[in-house]
């Protein structure tokens, strides 16, 4: 097989990538190593910038994301037992986020991928990336249990910090950055509708809460927990009594209702500097991972696909790699922007296992600031509704 693009991974990044390809007349494939059904049901980031909306909707994936996405215009910070709400559009020129699921998104890509887009294999899974740093790379991959090699111009590497495409960068060209935090989330998927309208986020002095949402009808919620906690150790009744401590305001009620789900995710950042080497260029997990106190993940990749789909447009067209050849440093000051958006949100929310009472009243100092009509404030509302993407 031959193509202009070789894309690994069919998420938002991969998925995004082709889209806009397609749209610009660039050929390309899709390779992803898991069937459609599983890809379908990955849970993942569920808050859209302003600026990923947008994007979504250019490509003619807006539909359900306007129909069925939970418009948020801003959202509560909660600390002494008291309720700040955070005004965006106040403070961002009319940005808002929207609540629609990661799920949602592929699969809205997915099937206008299937209807008139370039081919998408799934069950096609990537044994290696070869000879990226010369003119014609090759992916080799395994589809209906025979190995195959497809030919490209490029490789887009949107397979996650464990794919072929991290493996396939040597490791004294490349710096790779990252920082562990010394907590986990604990997560639950409950069957009960939000008991507020839009995300609420608590720094108690016994670790950080979220209250947020899948759908009008669904919850997802949050607790800090220590590294290398069993979500098993955790019954029904505990979850929801600590999240009733750590939401606590007056005059609000949290709604409890059936855990459908729950799961323990370290928390973690990544950043591969630079994010191409020869032929193959990195997007999302591939390239960076974030906390997901900031809500960012999804938002990094889909930006790094727009400013991706835009070289390979501009080369495809020009026979100028000006604008890839600048692809990672485009990509990386708004990927460390959101690093530190993350890190600073991470931190100020969440007690570290060795805190006092100084660390405590520096959290407190810092959060009374961000809830007053201050620059701080103004800068912290920018960065949650997301940056310009370009």
């Amino acid at each position: 097989m031959r193509t202009t693009v070789g894309i690994i991974g069919a998420g938002p990044a991969g998925l995004l990538l082709a889209r806009l390809l397609h749209q610009a007349g660039v050929e390309c494939v899709v390779l992803e190593a898991r069937d459609r059904a599983y890809v379908e049901r990955r849970q993942r980031a569920g808050l859209l910038e302003q600026g990923a909306a947008d994007i979504l909707r250019d490509c003619g994936a807006g539909d359900r994301l306007d129909r069925e996405g939970l418009l948020h215009r801003g959202f509560e910070l909660r600390f002494e037992g008291r309720s700040h709400r955070v005004d965006l559009p106040s403070m961002t020129g009319g940005r808002t986020v929207t609540i629609y699921p990661q799920t949602e998104v592929v699969k809205d890509l997915i099937a206008l991928q299937l209807v008139d887009g370039p081919p998408l294999l799934f069950e096609a899974p990537v044994i290696a990336v070869e000879k990226a740093d010369s003119e014609q790379p090759l992916i080799r991959f395994v589809r209906d249990g025979r190995e195959q090699t497809l030919e490209c111009e490029f490789v887009a590497g949107c397979d996650g910090s464990y794919g072929a495409s991290r493996r396939a960068l040597p490791a004294d060209e490349v710096r790779l950055h990252e920082r562990t935090y010394p907590y986990s989330w604990l997560g639950i998927l409950a069957d009960v509708p939000p008991s507020c309208d839009e995300l609420v986020m608590a720094g108690h002095e016994r670790g950080f809460a979220l209250q947020s949402m899948r759908t009008p009808a669904v919850s997802r919620l949050y607790l800090q927990v220590p590294n290398g906690t069993d979500p098993n150790d955790w019954s029904d009744d505990r979850i929801w009594d600590e999240l009733d401590v750590r939401l606590a305001a007056d005059g609000w009620t949290l709604q409890r209702g059936p855990i459908l789900a729950k799961s323990v995710s370290t928390l973690r950042s990544q950043v591969v500097e630079p994010m191409r080497y020869g032929r193959l260029l990195l997007a999302g997990d591939a390239a960076h991972l974030v906390p997901p106190s900031g809500a960012k993940g999804m938002n990094l990749a889909l930006a790094d696909a727009l400013t991706m789909a835009r070289g390979f447009i501009h080369w495809h067209g020009s026979g100028s790699s000006d604008l890839l050849d600048h692809y990672s440093d485009n990509c990386l000051r708004r990927v460390w922007q959101a690093q530190h958006f993350c890190h600073e949100m991470t931190t100020l929310l969440h007690t570290a296992p060795d805190a006092d009472g100084y660390d405590r009243q520096m959290q407190l100092t810092r959060l009374r600031r961000l809830t007053r009509p201050t620059a701080a404030a103004a800068e912290f509302a920018e960065n949650y509704a997301g940056l310009p993407l370009i």
